[in-house]
């Protein structure tokens, strides 16, 4: 897929955001464990947290693959940024926009869009993370009312000073054959009963805000219920095909970031009298890391074109997926080979990919769920 005009102007206008107002204050961000929030109001004021939200709901009218090329821009740089961006938009917004009321539009996408506000979704369980429809959360009507009683477990963007609502999955009722009908259900922050626990303590990610979410006979109005009762998972599903895409340019931009550090180290690292990446060793490592992320960008750019010519993208958005969480996590593993002790430090950019691309391969549909979607793709 070639960018169009305006997707690069785009992409070069993030570039020089992510290495002049992210870069230099990022590490110790990252260190201390605090959340951006300079960096994403200036996110916010750029648009980019409306990029694919219509004008008339407050964004800038453009589409998704104007949001996958800034994730990529910013991957390259800091993925706790990049996945704040990710999950506030892919989780954040997109469920309110799919299939929210007019009244839930005109209420959150606006602050939602120009990132004054963010959203979150809570989906995943202590018992249920891939297996989804072993949710428990249950959400029971009760005069005009939801009644919510269940936990949710690493839950982005869900505690922060900014957060206005996390949208949950609850089961809301059960079948003749027991099976559940599960509901997604509007959750405004501070609600009475809705409780978020302390932040957890991280991998990596460590600049991006993660949290236990609690509801003890939480109330909401019935009108909370976003979308069609009983189809919350299912509306999830398509949202989770699109975030693919949106994780994949994530991960892409991890793997070019890696790449991009480690091609200047080698010109500036000397060992037994020459730069190390005059040594054929370091040339075929970082070839490798090259064709990995040339690959990972062409995937997610295919699953991208699909998706925005309304073509059906679910095995190409898995292979997306699949394809660039594995360049991110061997790229990081071989740019601190090549940096040696000082990819072990917190202070070089490498380090940090290292730590945050795993989660790259388990969040959002773990790399084990891609190759079973790929598998039914082909018929097995």
């Amino acid at each position: 897929m070639q960018l169009s005009e305006e997707h690069e102007a785009l992409r070069a206008t993030v570039e020089e955001f992510a290495q002049k107002e992210i870069a230099p204050v990022i590490g110790e961000l990252y260190i201390q464990e605090k959340f951006p929030y300079d960096i994403v109001a200036s996110m916010g004021e750029m648009g980019l947290f409306g990029l694919p939200v219509p004008e008339e709901h407050g964004g800038m009218g453009g589409d998704y693959v104007a949001l996958c090329v800034a994730l990529e821009e910013l991957g390259r740089v800091d993925q706790s940024v990049a996945i704040t961006l990710e999950a506030g938009v892919s989780l954040g917004i997109m469920p309110i926009l799919r299939f929210g009321s007019d009244e839930q539009r005109e209420r959150w996408l606006p602050d939602l869009a120009a990132g004054r506000t963010l959203g979150a979704f809570g989906l995943t369980e202590a018992g249920g993370g891939s297996d989804a429809g072993a949710t428990r959360t249950t959400g029971k009507l009760d005069g005009g009312e939801w009644v919510i009683n269940g936990t949710k477990a690493f839950i982005t963007n869900s505690g922060t000073d900014i957060t206005a609502l996390v949208t949950v999955t609850t089961v809301t009722d059960r079948g003749e054959d027991g099976k559940k009908e599960i509901s997604a259900i509007l959750v405004p922050s501070g609600t009475d009963g809705f409780t978020v626990a302390p932040s957890y303590s991280k991998v990596g990610w460590n600049a991006s805000d993660t949290h236990e979410l609690a509801f003890d006979d939480c109330r909401v109005p019935e009108e909370n219920l976003v979308g069609t009762r009983g189809r919350g998972y299912a509306q999830f599903l398509s949202i989770l095909d699109e975030g693919r895409v949106a994780i994949a340019a994530l991960s892409t931009g991890a793997a070019q970031g890696c790449v991009d550090e480690s091609l200047r180290y080698a010109r500036e690292r000397e060992a037994f009298g020459a730069a190390i990446g005059t040594y054929q060793g370091i040339q075929f490592k970082i070839a490798e890391m090259e064709a990995r992320t040339v690959c990972a960008r062409l995937a997610w750019h295919d699953a991208a074109a699909k998706m925005a010519a309304g073509r059906p993208f679910k095995k190409e958005a898995a292979v997306a997926k699949l394809v660039s969480s594995n360049a991110a996590m061997d790229n990081a593993r071989d740019a601190t080979q090549i940096f040696g002790g000082y990819g072990f430090m917190n202070e070089y950019p490498v380090a940090r990919h290292y730590r945050d691309s795993k989660i790259l391969e388990i969040g959002e549909g773990t790399s084990e769920v891609q190759k079973i979607l790929i598998a039914r793709h082909l018929g097995l």
